[in-house]
């Protein structure tokens, strides 16, 4: 068990996901039964993981330095090395509850022992003027506890999707945000890539026609692993499950493709028995929605499935598809009318990174206004809420204009 000044991981969990794990209330992952926090040891750097091998290249004036909470295989391989991408960002701290990967990975992108902290001596970071923002990089259920830390501090926070566990621990970090004036930013990279903004113009100007059908798949078939193993399938860290890790991409896809929130949405969820994976989250989860237009949508998401990234949507006047759609890198982007087909190759799609970074960075600096606010995150948590009310009673559920369940 790796030790950090009298931390170990399974305190973090304890100290940060507490609240959480209790705050837990959507109606269908609740009913998924009691739930324990993983033990999960000090992991050495992911496997195959290569580490810049010269310190990064002096940040631009104005750029904005940024404190990285979490070092785990997606901060490690996607987030940080985009920093080098950026215009306006720039790592300048690190957190880790592990002191040897804390040293490697700050030796490797230039960040002084003096702002390296552990979980237990984060506070000190207030006091850290080259801190004016952090990027936390945990398991859903530590993200509310850290963000309000993180404010308390007078940082501003990117916080990963989803947002949190549920809607009322979304309303607790705009709440913070609030009192410290600090800007709350949920990275839904999505909107920062070339194909998916290209899709939601598209869109915009009705290339479909009148859209009748979205249809969205998120899958693919995860190995054997338990909740000690991995913090995906342990209730208290993911919640319900693929909805909230892989499914978020594919409800993202259908509100900004669609321009509209639901207004009654049904659902279904499954979890086989006497699997290890799925003891305590679901294996698939589907849910069809009705826009007040009159359209559709279609979402699927599944850790028990044969591989699918996919989002089309279907109108009176032909289809938009894109297959992968929200992948880091080679999407495909085509629009289909009557015989033609016209594939689109908008951009690099590796862009995404960078430019949410350097989007809160102008937030920052300028006061512009942020596009994937913690609003937004609010408004999906009550979604995948309500689509998990709807899969326990069997019942469509009827929402309201926020998204809310009505009655």
């Amino acid at each position: 068990m790796t030790q950090d000044h009298g931390i170990t991981r399974r305190r973090l969990i304890e100290v940060g996901g507490t609240a959480a794990a209790a705050g837990l209330v959507m109606s269908g992952a609740a009913a998924l039964g009691p739930s324990r926090n993983p033990v999960a040891t000090g992991q050495p750097l992911p496997d195959g993981l290569t580490l810049p091998t010269a310190p990064p290249r002096a940040h631009l004036p104005g750029s904005v330095g940024f404190a990285i909470i979490g070092l785990g295989d997606y901060a490690l391989r996607q987030i940080m090395p985009r920093f080098a991408q950026s215009e306006r960002a720039h790592i300048t701290a690190l957190v880790s509850g592990n002191p040897a990967k804390l040293r490697a990975v700050g030796e490797a992108y230039g960040v002084p022992p003096e702002a390296r902290y552990s979980y237990d001596s984060f506070a000190e970071i207030a006091a850290n003027p080259a801190v004016e923002a952090v990027y936390i990089v945990l398991p859903t259920g530590l993200h509310a506890a850290w963000a309000e830390r993180a404010f308390a501090a007078g940082k501003h926070v990117m916080c990963e999707k989803p947002m949190a566990l549920s809607s009322a621990e979304c309303e607790r970090m705009i709440a913070a945000s609030q009192r410290a004036n600090r800007k709350l930013m949920i990275a839904y990279r999505c909107h920062f890539e070339p194909y998916n903004r290209a899709a939601m113009e598209l869109m915009r100007d009705r290339a479909v026609g009148d859209l009748r059908l979205i249809r969205t798949e998120h899958s693919y078939r995860m190995g054997p692993t338990t909740p000690p193993q991995n913090w995906r399938v342990s209730r208290a860290l993911a919640g319900g499950g693929p909805l909230e890790d892989y499914g978020i991409y594919g409800l993202q896809a259908a509100l900004y493709l669609s321009g509209e929130l639901p207004d009654r949405i049904s659902a279904s969820a499954y979890r086989p028995a006497n699997d290890p994976r799925f003891a305590e989250i679901y294996a698939h989860v589907a849910t069809q929605w009705h826009f007040p237009s009159g359209a559709a949508a279609q979402i699927v998401t599944s850790y028990a499935s044969a591989g699918l990234n996919m989002v089309e949507a279907r109108g009176t006047g032909g289809a938009l598809v894109m297959r992968p759609a929200t992948n880091y890198g080679g999407l495909t982007l085509a629009l289909e009318t009557g015989r033609d087909r016209r594939d689109l190759t908008p951009g690099d799609s590796e862009v995404q990174f960078a430019g949410q970074l350097d989007h809160l960075a102008s937030a920052i600096r300028e006061g512009t206004a942020i596009i994937t606010p913690g609003e937004m995150g609010l408004r999906d948590l009550r979604l995948i809420e309500a689509i998990y009310a709807a899969a326990q009673s069997g019942r469509t559920v009827i929402l309201n204009a926020d998204a809310t369940i009505a009655g």
